[in-house]
């Protein structure tokens, strides 16, 4: 794990709950159905965090004995997963806020000059009106990341979000200069990337685990 502390933005989620869930998601022999699971739970926790300060307004509820205070949701909240490893996580924020509207952005990584390749693209106009949580369990380069957040940019989205299982210093570096206004939650940062652009010690291709197209 990485002892320099990382900036003001980057947020890690440290709780024993998370703790014995990363370490499930880790575990090599980790079946699919535990993997996606474990992360549905991460993702819903981190969307706790993430969405701690949203704006609220008052209203009026009525209980079985008498009328009292209450609050709602201010804005409308989006939830956008990087596809396709991105779902795994969304599909716990989405429980978290089953009212959010849901977008994507589809993306994959070009493994030679590790970046990413833009193949799909659907975000709800409610989006610029509310905070967007931006979702992938793996920040690494950051490019599938900053690409997604200058996208989110150029359609008018102004509170972006992002949420992932596991950051690498040299991602949070990149990601961090590109977009200083923009918080990262993060269950753990790891020590670092290899030659090919994977997290250390990580958990392996994210995407391959939840959906169980990993050939060993």
């Amino acid at each position: 794990m990485n002892e320099a502390a990382p900036p003001s933005q980057v947020h890690v989620v440290d709780h024993p709950l998370i703790g014995q869930m990363l370490t499930v998601v880790r575990d090599r022999h980790t079946p699919p159905s535990v993997f996606r699971e474990n992360v549905r739970q991460i993702g819903y926790m981190l969307g706790y965090e993430a969405t701690r300060d949203l704006a609220v307004r008052s209203v009026k509820v009525q209980t079985p004995l008498e009328t009292t205070d209450g609050v709602t949701l201010a804005t409308p909240v989006t939830i956008v997963p990087i596809l396709r490893a991105g779902l795994g996580m969304a599909d716990g924020v989405l429980r978290l806020i089953p009212q959010a509207h849901m977008g994507h952005l589809g993306m994959f990584r070009d493994e030679e000059k590790l970046r990413p390749v833009s193949y799909y693209e659907s975000v709800p106009s409610e989006a610029t009106r509310g905070p967007v949580l931006l979702i992938d369990p793996m920040l690494a380069t950051a490019g599938s990341a900053t690409a997604a957040v200058a996208r989110l940019r150029e359609l008018g989205c102004k509170d972006i979000r992002f949420i992932c299982l596991i950051a690498a210093p040299e991602g949070i570096a990149n990601f961090t200069a590109k977009f200083p206004d923009v918080p990262v939650y993060a269950a753990v940062i790891d020590r670092q990337l290899n030659e090919v652009g994977y997290i250390l010690p990580g958990l392996g291709d994210a995407g391959d685990r939840i959906f169980g197209t990993l050939n060993e």
